[in-house]
């Protein structure tokens, strides 16, 4: 059993872009920009070696939501910069295990130094695996694999602990209330990390006892919540929506029909939140009086929907910066430098930070500094 997500991942955190950027320099020794005096070479590798054009993959879930929009701009101003080839390609939608492969399959055939993936499930691990062996370093983004050590590193933000933040932040402002929930996931038919850790992180959060982290079901769908001023809740709701708008519309409207009694909605990211609002405005809820809305991730339009009232409270993430470390990582160690070190109180990833953005905080929430929404538009991506 597990009655606390923080004894698993603890409270590491990186908020401030400032701290979380020096943080980097100090872990990737050697990474350093054409404007600082020492060179790839320096740091262990040979001048022949310094010479060579490392070539790198960047593989998404998709190029449409906003978040891996992000990464590719990162990792495109970092290429640039540091003189990486990079090669970015993306699967079709949500789901497409196969199109990764495709590209993880690409990325081995060019003999490239590296790549960079988020990737899709567990269906992706056998790829990554034969990639490894063939001698390229694969660093997961904002997705970690399961198990961890199926890629080399991991950047991400801790997504258990961000799941937990909102959690949190829904116990306080119940205030002892009946919670109704509504979760509106990713997937219903495979194992994906940032699902299951966001989802059952948010539950942690709330108080509520979940059984088994990888099971998206394995929480009692009624009992108590032990968050905040504690009470009574009640899981209406657990619908795919493949991360967008439509499908959180879509997944909204069978939680509404099935209970319309629901006053909190997670949701896995914001565009999913947004199609969520529809069918809740459409079922006559106030959101912010009727119903809270928590979600992951905290993009520019997301956080810019805190500030409207729209989305009560969302988890900040970096990808920008998880990117553009991630190039600068294989071209430092594809020039003989060392590998970056994990900073993350389990010591399985580089942790680049999460940030509660609410401009109604709760004097509950300890997993993530609370934000406002202007600090929060000050620092997104998107």
């Amino acid at each position: 059993m597990r009655t606390s997500i923080t004894k698993r991942f603890g409270k590491n955190r990186f908020v401030a872009g400032l701290a979380a950027a020096g943080a980097a320099a100090l872990i990737l020794s050697g990474c350093s920009t054409a404007a600082t005096e020492e060179t790839p070479a320096s740091s262990g590798g040979t001048e022949e070696a310094a010479q060579e054009t490392v070539a790198v993959s960047l593989i998404l879930k998709n190029v449409t939501n906003p978040f891996f929009v992000a990464m590719e701009q990162g990792a495109k101003a970092k290429a640039a910069e540091i003189g990486v080839d990079l090669t970015v390609g993306a699967a079709k939608e949500e789901g497409d295990d196969q199109g990764q492969i495709d590209l993880i399959e690409a990325a081995i055939a060019q003999g490239q130094a590296g790549i960079l993936i988020t990737p899709m499930s567990t269906n992706v691990n056998a790829a990554i695996t034969k990639a490894r062996e063939a001698g390229l370093y694969v660093i997961a983004l904002d997705s970690p694999t399961e198990p961890a050590d199926i890629v080399s590193s991991t950047f991400a933000t801790d997504n258990c602990l961000a799941g937990e933040s909102i959690g949190e932040w829904a116990a306080g402002k119940l205030n002892g209330e009946k919670a109704v929930i509504a979760q509106l996931v990713i997937f219903d038919d495979r194992v994906v990390p940032v699902d299951f850790c966001r989802a059952n992180g948010f539950l942690m959060g709330m108080g509520i006892d979940v059984p088994v982290l990888e099971e998206m079901d394995s929480a009692a769908t009624s009992g108590s919540y032990t968050g905040g001023a504690g009470g009574d809740y009640e899981i209406a709701c657990l619908e795919a929506t493949g991360a967008n708008e439509e499908g959180g519309r879509s997944g909204m409207e069978r939680c509404l029909a099935s209970n319309p009694d629901i006053n909190v909605v997670y949701t896995i990211n914001e565009p999913t939140a947004f199609g969520a609002n529809v069918a809740l405005e459409a079922a006559g809820k106030t959101i912010g009086e009727d119903v809270y809305v928590v979600s992951v991730d905290g993009g520019l339009a997301g956080v810019q929907a805190v500030a409207d009232g729209q989305i009560q409270a969302t988890a900040q993430q970096y990808p920008l910066r998880m990117a553009s470390f991630g190039v600068e990582a294989i071209f430092e160690i594809a020039n003989g430098g060392p590998a970056p070190a994990n900073t993350s109180a389990n010591g399985e990833f580089f942790d680049t930070g999460v940030a509660l953005c609410t401009d109604d905080p709760q004097d509950n929430v300890v997993a993530a500094a609370q934000e406002t929404s202007q600090y929060c538009i000050d620092n997104a991506w998107g």
